[in-house]
């Protein structure tokens, strides 16, 4: 499987990114996959890979850029619950930094380094997401309805209130969405209304908690794990993007 760590050029400097794509002599539909706040790291380099494998070329870049190349911060091999602490302490003022509109700038740039790339085959690409990244993916569809066909965010923080409101956020998507939210993070009164507003915004979409389930269920680095929720990920990721980027 073919991997590079690359260099892509935005507005406020140059990001590092990852990226994992099929050892064929062919081009692939784009995914634009945002980590969760620790980054990336060993796990989501398995993660992008392991879509890789499955036909797409993956792009995951280091959201924290402007403060360094990524790890921004070092992280402990298992971030376990006694680590968290110091690590959110290192952490909180980067993804408070982290404005909506640095965001959208680098979500052009990623966007459009996509479309450069021999390996991407025309046509729209995917945004997936975990934690933090689901948020960034769902404000990334919603701003370029043109070119991303489908969104997907895992244990994020979708239902948490836009500055111009979840609704307008919402009602500016034209992709397919699947949300796969954690037990811990979503009860179902709150999906309810987050489902509700989704079928009011005339969103085609999926939006379900998984059994449970905590905050941060793929990632096999921390004590949220849980295989078959990582499993069920891939059950609803993966038919997703088959749908829309190669049906």
């Amino acid at each position: 499987m073919p991997t590079k760590t690359l260099l892509i050029s935005t507005a406020d400097g140059r990001a590092d990114a990852f990226a994992a794509y099929p050892d064929r002599d062919e081009r692939h539909p784009g995914v634009l996959m945002y980590a969760d706040g620790f980054g990336i790291r060993p796990v989501l380099r398995e993660l992008a890979r392991e879509l890789a494998g499955h036909g797409y070329y993956v792009l995951v870049p280091n959201l924290f850029y402007r403060h360094g190349p990524a790890p921004v911060i070092e992280l402990p091999e298992h971030i376990g619950e006694e680590a968290r602490p110091a690590v959110f302490a290192q952490l909180m003022p980067l993804i408070e930094a982290h404005t909506t509109e640095r965001v959208l700038r680098d979500a052009e740039a990623y966007l459009g380094f996509l479309t450069t790339r021999p390996e991407v085959s025309p046509g729209p690409v995917a945004v997936t997401g975990y934690c933090i990244g689901g948020l960034l993916a769902m404000r990334t569809a919603a701003a370029h309805p043109g070119q991303v066909a489908a969104v997907a965010g895992f244990h994020g923080p979708v239902g948490a209130d836009e500055s111009d409101g979840p609704h307008g956020l919402l009602s500016r998507l034209t992709a397919r969405v699947h949300l796969g939210h954690a037990e811990t993070d979503m009860t179902p009164e709150a999906l309810g209304r987050l489902n509700r507003a989704l079928d009011a915004a005339g969103v085609d979409y999926t939006s379900e908690i998984y059994p449970g389930t905590v905050h941060g269920f793929t990632m096999a680095d921390t004590d949220a794990f849980d295989p078959a929720a990582l499993r069920l990920h891939w059950d609803r990721l993966l038919p997703l993007l088959d749908r829309t980027l190669t049906g």
